[in-house]
Formats: C-alpha cells, structure tokens, sequence
C-alpha cells in the first residue's frame, strides 16, 4: 500500500513551476473576482441615496464603501503574492484522492434536492422544504437511515422557522401548515 505519486507539498518545485509559467491564472482569476466585487460594491453604495436621521450619524454608504476598498485593496496584494510566485500551501489534514473522478450522480442529486425544495418553499412552506432539504441532501450524501434523516431535517426545520419568526421577526414561509406553526 505505498503510493508511488510523487509528493511536490513540501519542495519548492510546486512553485518554481507555477514561476516559471508566469504565475497561476486562475489565481489570478480570483484577484479579478475580488476586485470585481470591490468595484461593485463601491458603485452601489455611491447610487444609495443620502439618508439624513439624527440616529444615523454614518448613513448606509459606510460599510459598503469600506467594504469595497477593502476588496480592492486585497485583490492588489493577492496578485502582487502571485505575480512574486507565492503558492498556497496544500491542505494537510485532507484525505482527498486528487486522481478520484468527480462523482456527478451525487451532485447532481444534490442539484435537484435544492432546486425542489426551493420550487416547493411557497406552496408547502419552510417546514415541509426544509425537512425535505436536510433529509434529502443528508441522504444524496450518504445517510441512508430515512426516518432519522426526515426527524433530524424536521428538528433543524422547525428550529430554524421559531429563530427567524421570535429572534429576528422574520416570518419564513408558512404554507399548507398556516394557522398550525
């Protein structure tokens, strides 16, 4: 049971590669993302229309521009560590087969588990979809004790529906159950 691939985590060939090619682009891909965010952020928080209240000293526009800078400024460091060769150190505490094939059927369970929770979130209500969000996706990833999965979705559903009703005052999506939650 030796693997015979060789391990490139712990030598500096990983990144004398990634050097020589001139740097990672995907890498550099997710500096564009992040600035991208930034500047997305800062143009709307600029179209936010000025809120004048004796109670709000700062206004909406603060977090958001502060946000957005902060992006941007990250973004330009992330791409000065790439563009200098800096290459993130591999996940040592994972057990991930790297040369395994993507396993689609799950995925695509998964896929549909949500797509069908959120399609039946009005007509049934956040109870009813949720239990069958968590149960199904808890199932799609390899619980196959049914019953256990629809009680512990059940529990996770109705906990989460009395937190957003009493601790924050949002009212999820009732359904069919109207009247009863």
């Amino acid at each position: 049971m030796s693997d015979t691939t060789p391990d490139r985590t712990h030598t500096d060939t990983a990144a004398q590669d990634v050097e020589t090619q001139g740097g990672d682009r995907a890498q550099y891909g997710m500096c564009a993302a992040l600035a991208g965010l930034g500047i997305i952020l800062l143009v709307n928080s600029a179209q936010l229309a000025p809120v004048a209240s004796t109670n709000d000293s700062l206004g909406p526009k603060v977090i958001p521009t502060v946000l957005g800078i902060l992006l941007l400024i990250t973004s330009v460091f992330y791409a000065v560590d790439i563009h200098r060769g800096g290459v993130g150190a591999a996940d040592e505490g994972e057990d991930v087969d790297l040369s395994a094939k993507a396993d689609w059927k799950t995925v695509g369970l998964l896929v549909v588990i949500f797509a069908a929770s959120a399609a039946f979130m009005e007509p049934l209500g956040w109870v009813i979809a949720g239990t069958l969000l968590f149960s199904g996706s808890a199932y799609a990833l390899g619980n196959r004790h049914v019953i256990r999965g629809l009680l512990v979705g059940l529990a996770i559903s109705l906990a989460t529906f009395y937190a957003f009703a009493i601790g924050l005052g949002v009212n999820l999506p009732a359904g069919i159950l109207q009247g009863i939650l």
